[in-house]
């Protein structure tokens, strides 16, 4: 009988039908999820190098192969690592979901010769990546990535590129307005018969050595065919076209593939197309931007998001966020614990938003000193709406803080914000401010007149419920005492804060629970609330410690406000205890400072034609077994041993069987998942030397609650671009294992756009239906601006609900599609012998041609002089560059982005007077001029061969790390 981890590989191993496999995994082949992570990693070194030599910072290349922990060490920013590996899985996961949603459309493959179609899908999805990225919307800029670098990599493995002896990749494929070479006329034959294990060279001699471009057809339907006369096939055991003449395939998706002999030459050349598209996206975003679109940071990589109520009984409130905003900003920037983006959003009634998202501490502090308190009408505030604003603009993994002193108005949001929750793994904390106290408000309107409103405790039961699924704090307390409490977001804005353990009781009752701490932890704290909790600590050393006494040996500070307190204790390695004793509701939390942590995701059995498995983006199935990968951040030496799924209100705990993948990957399979709310427990061991007794025992925990549900929403195939006044049209399927009836269906999105849907579906006992939300966004929506869509089912008895949560980008139809052109004006210098004592200058005028749409940045590439802008004083379409430097420094390259982030560069030199970049038709070479010209030139983005070594040396690194694999 075949074993779990056998029966996955060839799972994974099958998927590979419609180009480089898709799976974790390739076995001696290079899969898509290898090619975009060596070239993710790749141009993110050169990045941090080029950040490094322009702050004349030495900088240190890590080892090959690169790693996720390596990079970001060399890029100083290792606090940031977690963030940066879940960004390539998220960018991985987008890449081979191509193969699930759109297997049978050739465009997105380059198969039946349908270059002119998949070079609309790059061109147009990477439009999206740019606008995306100009407003900071990077969660949306990282799906569409994944989504164009799969079709884009298809192209090295599909067509005949590499066998007609190229030797750089296409750029074209990136670019709209230029030739992507000679396409094979439909009636033209471009191969012969081959045998499957001889088929080295069945592309006919004259398509070779004309350079004609074509593609193998596919097909997986016998004896039916839309294969043309004489034309190639893709080749493989699915492709039915490649059993009529001309029989065999020219794919290169694995080395046992048809040109498989050409598999690591077509791999290399993706891995470069890959880095040429990354660093086009790089010069359009700019170098700090890029960075933080793949989840690096200088700082913590942690965000600092505040959703503020703005009534007029919060001014106190306010004040406090205020504080400590300034505490934290002049505390943490410019320091590797500085948060790496700053999110408000404020609400009241009927308002909420806008939400306010930025990376300048100056900025944020500004947003926040700007807050005033007025209105408010009736006492209910849309405190979910807010919330919900704040969980699809922040990034994966955040911490969110609310803050109010009213119920939710907006009510039928909860289980919206719940899903969104639970799909972002986000934490939120509510401060709650007088629970039982009165409210002074001014109506809306009338400053005069006032009205006295009670907030009792069953209004905040749907802020501790939120809390407690979230893994965060419902902490009350009254106004006065409101600055106290947020001790604790100055303590969650650390970097490397992990959770250790995390239990919720409800009604309370006595109980033991212990947690691990190795010797990567530090700052242990313990997070209480309840109104009358006893507890007594019990350290590794058997030494113990009551709550009547705060002052003993275990315990080296500890505060007390409202229902929250916080013991910060003496950090012992090894296995601590605390033994909970209270009738009344209560929450406990151990947290940690430390780099180790891990990321995990639900697999199912992907329902594509292929098999092999998909990652669960909602909740996972009831009542079957299930796969969860575990990946291990933060070290290179940490083994997973034990995977439990703990009951977040109970003592239920399902273990599960561990397997380990290489690369800090692990698989646990589990026979069945809890029937109640549960959490991901992590055990293993740190592997801190080379001997066995240098080992020491670890534990993390998930702090964000699951369910499991009978239900299944799922998505349809959509385009993922959302065009201003067009509605889009998303159709979704309901399915569940349960009792049949009437389901109910909610869709809402973030934006407040405009949607349609149905507000039920019947469905049968065990059965399915369809439906469709149609979601308009208004004509003046800016393009970059993304909208998360979250459609919910349901079942009739309302005790099982599941959702699937979408993300859209709003694009406006771009017509530019051409690069700025460079005019020199004049290049003077008395350079001499001595470098030191002369100076060079030049002065070049940018324009974005008659129907462009402007100049947005002139910036250095390479240069260490100074650089000067200004608009012409008659024509303000008309850039002016000013660059004055020393001989020493006899280079520069200026790199020019337009409005919608066509990029190129124009690179000038003393040593010849001037050298500018020019584009050719299918690749791009630099031309030296001799003389200064005054000419217009294209200004062109350039193909780093630079990095062809160093993507050579990678894939060897890679190949050494299968020889390591073993299945």
């Amino acid at each position: 009988m075949m074993s779990g981890l056998a029966a996955l590989c060839l799972l994974l191993l099958q998927t590979g039908a419609f180009g480089f496999n898709i799976g974790l995994f390739g076995g001696d082949s290079l899969s898509h999820q290898m090619i975009s992570q060596s070239a993710v990693l790749n141009t993110t070194v050169q990045v941090c190098r080029a950040m490094a030599l322009a702050e004349g910072i030495d900088f240190t290349f890590p080892p090959q192969p690169f790693t996720a922990e390596s990079v970001a060490v060399a890029c100083q920013a290792s606090k940031s690592s977690k963030s940066f590996s879940q960004t390539i899985s998220l960018i991985q996961k987008n890449n081979w979901r191509v193969d699930i949603f759109h297997v049978f459309d050739s465009m997105y493959h380059f198969d039946d010769e349908s270059f002119s179609e998949g070079r609309k899908i790059i061109t147009e999805g990477l439009s999206a990546v740019k606008a995306s990225n100009k407003l900071q919307n990077f969660g949306a800029a990282r799906q569409k990535l994944g989504e164009i670098l799969h079709t884009l990599q298809d192209f090295y493995s599909h067509s005949n590129w590499v066998e007609m002896e190229n030797k750089l990749p296409n750029s074209n494929l990136i670019r709209s307005d230029t030739s992507i070479g000679n396409i094979a006329a439909k009636t033209r034959a471009t191969c012969r018969n081959c045998n499957g294990d001889d088929c080295k060279n069945n592309i006919l001699e004259d398509i070779l050595q004309e350079k004609i471009l074509t593609s193998g057809y596919f097909g997986l339907v016998p004896f039916i065919s839309t294969k043309p006369n004489g034309k190639c096939s893709h080749g493989g055991f699915l492709d039915q076209t490649s059993r009529i003449e001309p029989k065999g395939g020219i794919n290169k998706d694995k080395r046992s593939a048809s040109h498989g002999h050409l598999h690591f030459t077509a791999a290399n050349m993706a891995i470069a197309a890959t880095s040429e598209l990354l660093e086009d996206v790089r010069g359009a975003a700019g170098d700090r931007a890029f960075l933080q679109m793949m989840g690096l940071s200088k700082g913590s990589g942690k965000a600092l998001c505040f959703v503020i109520d703005t009534t007029g009984s919060m001014r106190d409130d306010i004040e406090a966020v205020k504080d400590v905003t300034s505490s934290i900003i002049d505390s943490k920037v410019g320091t590797e614990n500085e948060p790496s983006v700053y999110i408000l959003v404020p609400f009241n009634d009927p308002d909420f938003g806008p939400l306010t998202k930025t990376t300048d501490p100056k900025v944020f502090r500004n947003t926040i000193n700007s807050l005033s308190a007025s209105g408010g009408g009736d006492t209910p505030e849309m405190s979910l709406s807010g919330l919900q604003l704040a969980l699809t603009g922040a990034p994966l993994n955040s911490e969110i803080f609310l803050f109010t002193d009213a119920p939710a108005k907006d009510t039928y949001l909860q289980s919206t914000v719940l899903a969104l929750i639970e799909r972002t793994k986000t934490v939120v904390n509510f401060m709650i401010t007088n629970i039982l106290g009165s409210r002074r408000r001014r109506q809306s309107g009338n400053d005069q007149q006032q009205q006295q409103s009670r907030m009792v405790k069953s209004d905040a039961q749907l802020y501790r419920d939120l809390a407690q699924a979230s893994g965060g704090q419902a902490i009350e307390v009254t106004k006065s005492d409101l600055p106290n409490a947020t001790s604790i977001i100055t303590e969650s804005s650390s970097p490397s804060l992990v959770t250790l353990l995390q239990a919720a009781r409800s009604p309370g009752k006595t109980e033991n629970f212990t947690f691990t701490v190795d010797e990567s932890v530090r700052n242990l704290t313990v997070y209480l609330t309840g109104s009358s909790a006893i507890f007594t600590l019990i350290s590794p050393s058997g030494e113990s410690q009551q709550s009547t006494d705060m002052t003993g040996a275990l315990i080296a500070a500890s505060q007390s406000v409202g229902n929250f307190k916080t013991l910060q204790l003496k950090t012992q390695v090894g296995l601590w205890e605390i033994e909970m004793v209270s009738t009344s509701p209560y929450s406990l939390k151990v947290v940690g400072e430390t780099p180790i942590d891990f990321l995990f995701d639900f697999l199912e059995v992907s329902q594509g034609p292929f098999g092999g498995f998909d990652v669960v983006d909602n909740r996972p199935r009831a009542g079957v077994n299930s796969t969860l990968m575990v990946t291990v951040t933060g070290s290179d030496t940490t083994t997973v041993t034990e995977v439990i799924l703990v009951e977040s209100l109970g003592s239920g705990e399902v273990n599960g069987s561990v397997e380990a993948q290489g690369g800090g990957h692990f698989l646990a399979q589990f026979d069945r998942i809890p029937s109640q709310e549960f959490v991901v427990l992590v055990k293993g061991q740190n592997n801190i030397g080379s001997s066995k007794e240098s080992s020491v025992m670890f534990q993390r925990q998930s702090p964000t609650s699951i369910r499991a549900s009978t239900v299944t929403v799922t998505a349809g195939d959509s385009q993922s671009v959302l065009v201003p006044g067009t509605p889009l049209s998303v159709p979704f399927s309901v399915t569940t294992d349960g009792v049949g009836g009437n389901f109910r269906i909610q869709a809402t999105n973030d934006r407040g756009f405009t949607l349609t849907s149905p507000s039920t579906l019947f469905l049968e006992t065990g059965g399915s239906a369809d439906g469709t939300v149609n979601l308009t966004a208004p004509l003046d929506t800016p393009s970059g601006t993304d909208v998360t869509l979250t459609v919910e089912a349901e079942d009739p008895r309302g005790a099982d609900t599941n959702y699937v949560v979408l993300r859209f980008t709003v694009l406006k139809t771009v017509t530019d599609f051409t690069q700025p052109v460079c005019q020199q004006l004049s290049l003077q210098s008395n350079c001499s012998d001595d470098c030191t004592l002369s100076m060079w200058e030049l002065s070049v005028q940018v324009t974005d041609g008659a129907n462009g749409t402007g100049i947005d940045r002139v910036s250095l590439r390479q240069g260490n002089g100074t650089m000067n802008t200004s608009l012409d004083a008659d024509n303000k379409n008309i850039t002016l560059v000013f660059y004055n430097a020393s001989c020493c420094s006899p280079d520069v390259e200026l790199l020019v982005v337009d409005r919608v982030g066509n990029v190129g560069s124009c690179v000038y030199s003393v040593r010849t007077t001037a050298t500018v970049t020019t584009q050719p038709s299918t690749s791009t070479q630099p031309s030296t001029s001799t003389q200064p010209s005054t000419s217009l030139v294209s200004v062109s983005t350039r193909v780093v061969q630079s990095f062809l070594p160093c993507l050579s040396i990678t894939i060897l690194g890679l190949i050494l790390v299968w020889q390591r694999v073993t299945f």
